[in-house]
């Protein structure tokens, strides 16, 4: 099938009949930089996100050496098997110096690639914030217009930045590992304040005490923190992804998280929030676009660039300059 030649209309059709080659051709385009590509990835979206559906959004994030590609890879099989179509948008880490990714994930997940309910789809990330490509909420409107219930995101790792993927699920789930010295540093704020469940993997073999001893700790550490917003208290679960075990409970959990979130009204107030903090966000990115391409900053930044580093001038009066010079077509 020659799909370069196949117009909007032809691609929205493709997606709603959970075409995988139409997912993957609509998230190339929405993933592209060209601006012919950007308008026909708008139009695709436009088709896109009236469609509604059912469908529960969690983002997967840890320390790597977690072992979240084996987590997700056992935990997704696991629900294609309760009927499920899983959708997994995985981001490697790119150069900074080369801009280069390995793009490994569907090798690491080798078993759920070959499921016919499954869809992974590895990213670059670049220099996205939070370790999720600049697209990602668009792909999310793909694979859930294709009729995937449930997307799971995995991000590269943990840091401030990892609140951009908490900004686009409903499940936000924290992976640590025990017996590594990793207990300590899950305990400080941050990360921890914004998971739903923190989930201790690898709990098997010899490790299955340190396990239950960091389950401990984490569920003092969690009462030390002030209630969440939407009254929901989270809770420290263990697994063994490798063993296949526990994997069931976590599942149960996110259930009745979106159970109780759905009946609180929560779970619709807060999908509300993320799409305005997505208009908030796509806003910003034009901006910055349309600064950087008017075609006066290009010819006046690179003196001001000059005289900043000569100490000819400072930042802040180079700024006020260029950002003088900015006007909205």
């Amino acid at each position: 099938m020659n799909l370069a030649n196949l117009s909007t209309a032809d691609i929205i059709e493709g997606i709603f009949s959970n075409n995988v080659a139409f997912v993957s051709k609509a998230i190339t385009l929405i993933e592209s930089t060209k601006p012919a590509h950007r308008i026909i990835a708008n139009e695709i979206i436009a088709g896109c996100i009236s469609k509604k559906s059912d469908t529960i959004r969690i983002g997967v994030t840890g320390v790597p050496g977690a072992g979240k590609s084996t987590f997700i890879e056992q935990f997704g099989s696991m629900l294609t098997e309760l009927g499920k179509k899983v959708a997994v948008l995985t981001v490697d880490p790119s150069s900074s110096r080369t801009k280069g990714s390995i793009l490994g994930d569907k090798t690491r997940m080798q078993e759920l690639v070959k499921d016919s309910n499954a869809y992974i789809r590895p990213s670059a990330s670049g220099t996205s914030l939070g370790g999720v490509t600049r697209k990602t909420r668009e792909s999310i409107v793909v694979l859930e217009a294709a009729g995937f219930d449930t997307i799971i995101i995995e991000t590269i790792g943990v840091g401030q930045s990892e609140t951009a993927v908490h900004s686009m699920v409903d499940f936000f789930l924290l992976l640590k590992i025990a017996g590594a010295g990793d207990e300590l540093q899950g305990i400080k704020r941050g990360i921890i304040e914004m998971a739903d469940s923190i989930v201790i993997n690898k709990a098997d073999g010899n490790n299955i005490q340190n396990a239950a001893q960091a389950k401990m700790e984490f569920t003092r550490a969690l009462h030390m923190f002030p209630p969440k917003e939407n009254g929901w208290s989270p809770e420290v679960l263990t697994c063994s992804a490798l063993e296949n075990k526990g994997l069931e409970a976590i599942w149960k959990l996110i259930s009745n998280y979106c159970e109780t979130m759905k009946e609180t009204g929560y779970f619709t107030k807060n999908r509300q929030n993320q799409n305005e903090k997505w208009l908030l966000q796509y806003l910003e990115q034009e901006l910055l676009s349309k600064f950087y391409l008017n075609p006066k900053t290009k010819k006046l930044l690179p003196l001001l660039k000059k005289e900043v580093i000569k100490g000819e001038t400072s930042p802040f009066s180079a700024a006020e300059k260029l950002l003088a010079l900015l006007t909205i077509d």
